[in-house]
């Protein structure tokens, strides 16, 4: 008895799979889930542990063990898509950025927000002039610490955060100068708003990038934001193309294209190469998402896409969610007491036990994080002047936003943290995975600094081997063991055989299906009884008669024989 039990207690094992997700607020949620569960059941989990309505701007986010990131579909096994084996590490984050975040109808929804965000501003995704993020970073302190307090906050309390990749000794001066002055009596509530309502007026809200290069080779970095899709080459914005004018989105190999229709019936089509095949897929996907999420009015408007024009080849890929319009409509109807929510690093006036699992330092001492100092593409040039080869309308950027070294801030006037070429330091991957997988070494260095594992594990994982970085002619951290440039050539040169061969073998088997299917079809035509000219025509032919009597009246005897004989066996059964 007690060695059945242990049995179906190591079956119910097998079936059953550890999973953690890293929440916004860095705190983990570690459940169980069944083999065969589906992704939906574990993104609805997290929801009802948030208690959160709004969930259709979020999504769960895994990098597999290439280092490759991607989204969680909700409709497939969680087991299937996992590539690694468990157990399996994730992250919570915002997949469909609001287009107006402030018009959103929970603050639940805003907080988790404001959270991403300010990621996005940390991590160098978010541009913004020097004034903006003086006034960025002071919203973020009069949310987390309230008023100024010369008792709790002595001089150079600002510097104590982390709000940017780096930034000067002024800038921060002015953040204190303008969290002492200009925010006093803003509740967290009042602060997060703002923040919200300020960083959606930057042309890189909302962007999540993916590295590629142009067709002459150029690095540039590819987004999609609620408003359409975003191209940005060293320190600007070069394309931006909206949502109504984007008409489809197709990628082969790594080749990544975008067919666009501009005023005047300007028809354009933007080319660029990723660093991978999944890579390039993976920005596929997310593109026809947003496509869908903020172009269509209805989610049953949805439509499979495919990334070729034959339907025998290329991928096939179907959005499964709720669009932005049918999201906003049914926000308006949700009708309940506002949930309660613990904002760490103050004390707060209200709780929310679901979101709350301890301490948290929601802006990173820099003392403690410099490994996150990390810029994947600190060689690239800046082409302001530059001319493309797609006559694409550009918007100039000369007020975007990257932070510049110490010695080099002059004037906050006039100086803009932005003269630096757009890099975000964990933007490529920007997902934690397993600490198992981390192989690091303790003696290596960053950026001239020492990066101990205490500060690896606390940085989100999963940026790029140095083998993927140097190709876009960059330096980064080395998170795994990376391949010889020889050895991913010949791996390179394999796939894309592989997939040639793959593609005429299916090819050939539809050519042959079809043909199959024609000919069954014809013999059941000219066999029934359908009085047709053309049918009487061809059965009163000398070759058709000797095709129905030596050909098929023997096979039509011999299969009724076959299923009598199996129709007895059966019978005697």
């Amino acid at each position: 008895m007690l060695s059945r039990l242990m049995s179906a207690s190591v079956r119910n094992l097998e079936r059953e799979y550890l999973c953690t997700v890293r929440l916004l607020d860095d705190t983990e949620y570690t459940c169980t889930i069944q083999r065969d569960a589906k992704g939906q059941y574990l993104f609805d989990l997290i929801c009802h542990h948030l208690n959160l309505l709004e969930k259709d701007y979020f999504g769960i986010r895994y990098v597999d063990p290439d280092k490759q990131r991607h989204w969680l579909e909700f409709t497939k096994s969680i087991a299937k898509q996992m590539k690694s084996q468990p157990p399996f590490t994730m992250c919570l984050r915002v997949k469909f950025y609001p287009p107006d975040p402030a018009a959103l109808k929970e603050e639940i929804t805003r907080y988790l927000v404001f959270l991403q965000i300010k990621r996005d501003l940390y991590h160098g995704r978010l541009l913004c002039k020097t004034s903006d993020a003086a006034m960025l970073a002071a919203y973020i302190l009069q949310a987390e610490i309230g008023d100024y307090d010369p008792g709790k906050h002595p001089e150079g309390y600002s510097s104590k955060f982390q709000f940017f990749p780096k930034h000067s000794e002024k800038l921060e001066r002015r953040i204190a100068e303008i969290h002492k002055t200009e925010l006093i009596g803003q509740t967290p509530e009042t602060a997060e708003l703002k923040f919200l309502q300020k960083a959606q007026m930057l042309e890189t809200y909302g962007v999540d990038p993916h590295p590629c290069k142009d067709v002459s080779g150029n690095p540039a970095f590819l987004a999609f934001t609620p408003f359409g899709f975003v191209v940005l080459q060293g320190n600007k914005r070069v394309h931006f193309l909206k949502w109504n004018e984007v008409t489809k989105l197709k990628f082969e190999g790594k080749t990544f294209h975008v067919y666009a229709n501009q005023k005047e019936d300007k028809k354009i089509i933007l080319t660029y190469f990723a660093p991978t095949p999944e890579a390039c897929k993976h920005l596929w996907k997310c593109g026809v998402e947003n496509q869908a999420f903020y172009k269509l009015e209805k989610s049953s408007q949805v439509r499979t896409v495919s990334s070729s024009n034959l339907f025998f080849k290329g991928s096939r890929f179907r959005y499964s969610g709720r669009v932005a319009k049918e999201v906003m409509e049914q926000s308006a109807k949700i009708k309940r007491e506002p949930p309660e929510i613990h904002r760490a690093g103050m004390v707060p006036s209200r709780s929310c036990p679901s979101i709350t699992h301890g301490p948290r330092l929601s802006s990173v001492p820099r003392t403690r994080r410099r490994a996150v100092h990390i810029s994947i593409m600190e060689g690239l040039e800046s082409l302001r002047d530059s001319a493309h080869s797609t006559p694409v309308r550009s918007v100039s950027h000369g007020d975007s936003f990257m932070p510049r070294s110490r010695s080099q801030m002059t004037d906050d006037r006039t100086a803009v943290i932005s003269d630096d070429t757009y890099s975000p330091s964990h933007s490529v991957l920007p997902t934690p995975v397993a600490e198992h997988s981390l192989e690091l070494s303790g003696s290596r260095q960053i950026n001239g600094a020492p990066c101990s594992i205490e500060e690896e594990k606390e940085s989100e994982a999963g940026t790029p081997s140095v083998g993927d970085v140097a190709e876009f002619g960059a330096d980064s951290r080395a998170t795994g063991p990376t391949q010889s440039t020889g050895g991913e050539a010949v791996l390179s040169e394999a796939e894309q055989v592989n997939k040639f061969v793959l593609s005429v073998l299916r090819l050939l088997l539809v050519t042959i299906g079809l043909l199959f299917v024609l000919l069954l079809l014809l013999i059941i035509l000219t066999e029934s009884d359908l009085d047709i000219a053309f049918l009487r025509d061809i059965r009163q032919t000398p070759e058709f008669e000797q095709f129905h009597y030596e050909y098929f009246c023997p096979l039509r005897r011999w299969f009724a024989c076959k299923l009598r004989w199996v129709g007895g066996l059966l019978v005697n059964k």
